[in-house]
């Protein structure tokens, strides 16, 4: 389950992966107007964006988006010259055909530009745990004031099977000092069990290329996701409000990512948000979790993750953590799931309150731990 990820953040002392070479921009894959169309483009949602490498960086960048009439999102992963760009142009933001084969060209062909493609619509869904059940019989060897602090019994449950989270609180184990963001729909960072530890750094807004992570409110709440995923990371305890977090002093901040069109470029940006101040990137999403979808990360993603994991954390690497996903109704299998397999990734499973496999848990050899629901 992918809320029960966020229980892993105790493991603060993760060396992280051995420093490598960095991958360099595979040209031969590039996009250019000349490419021929497959079956697999007519099936593509395209977007008013493009990524560009431009190998003499920030400044030809900005001189090719004044030329071309784009907008200059920002740079995909740091120090790749692999930039962002927005058409700036009337219509619809989508479309199920790329653009002309004049504009294509124009931007292909200009003598600053190394590689670059299209960006197109990738669909990614939110993975929501059940509610937990609770069992009647519990000891609590901590008391929080907190009002859902009883029902966490995966924390507090003294005398049957738990997280033995109190041991590493006692030890002072509580994720002070550690980053964590959440790569989401968005976090409330004025929320009041949020808000003594919101990190600003470790925050931003992808999809309204703002600094501001708060979602989008309407009437379905759909946009609450994020902010729970932080709540249970970093709520604060003791404070009478809420619930208490699992790393309750950790830094915690958000990157709004969901909560608009994703693509390669929108998941790479957020993969690479500032590196060597964020510790842990947290996601709980993924492909569709219905039993016939095979999908993962993008040439851009995949860079982003091999990047973060090479030089970020001054070196030491980032850790992604990812949830494995909820499609066991269907027979998913997240060996289908490329987020969940890859090797840049630590996947977290879940088991219910009894040891037993619940039944939207999904196996798969890539699962590195589970943790309680």
């Amino acid at each position: 389950m992918k809320t029960s990820i966020l229980h892993l953040f105790l493991l603060v002392l993760v060396k992280g992966y051995p420093r490598r070479e960095e991958d360099e921009v595979d040209h031969s894959e590039s996009m250019s107007y000349k490419q021929p169309k497959t079956m697999a483009d007519s099936r593509k949602i395209y977007l008013n964006e493009w990524t560009l490498h431009l190998p003499k960086g920030l400044e030809s960048a900005i001189t090719l988006a004044s030329k071309r009439n784009l907008i200059l999102l920002g740079e995909v992963i740091p120090n790749s010259h692999i930039y962002h760009f927005q058409s700036v142009r009337r219509g619809h933001k989508r479309s199920k055909r790329q653009a002309s084969w004049l504009s294509r060209r124009k931007i292909m062909q200009d003598k600053s530009v190394t590689w670059g493609e299209q960006c197109t619509v990738v669909s990614r869904v939110k993975r929501e745990g059940s509610k937990n059940q609770r069992r009647r019989h519990q000891h609590f060897s901590y008391e929080m004031n907190d009002p859902y602090w009883h029902k966490m019994w995966y924390l507090n449950r003294e005398d049957d099977l738990n997280m033995n989270v109190e041991g590493a609180w006692e030890q002072g184990v509580t994720g002070k000092g550690v980053a964590v963001t959440i790569l989401d729909d968005g976090i409330e960072k004025d929320h009041p069990d949020l808000l003594r530890n919101y990190d600003p750094l470790a925050s931003t807004d992808i999809n309204d290329n703002d600094s501001d992570p708060n979602p989008r409110y309407d009437f379905s709440n759909s946009n609450r996701h994020g902010t729970r995923c932080a709540g249970q990371v970093a709520a604060s305890p003791n404070n009478s409000l809420c619930a208490v977090g699992i790393a309750y002093n950790a830094q915690i901040g958000g990157i709004r990512m969901l909560d608009g069109q994703v693509s390669d470029a929108v998941e790479a940006r957020s993969l690479s948000f500032n590196p060597d101040h964020v510790d842990i990137y947290s996601s709980s999403w993924g492909p569709n979790d219905d039993g016939k979808t095979v999908d993962g990360p993008g040439k851009l993603a995949h860079r982003a993750f091999h990047n973060g994991v090479t030089r970020g954390r001054s070196g030491k690497g980032s850790i992604f953590v990812w949830a494995s996903g909820n499609g066991g109704r269907f027979k998913d299998n997240c060996n289908c799931d490329g987020y969940a397999t890859s090797i840049y990734t630590i996947t977290v499973s879940s088991t219910s309150e009894s040891g037993r496999i619940p039944w939207y848990s999904e196996a798969c050899a890539s699962t590195l731990a589970t943790t309680y629901r």
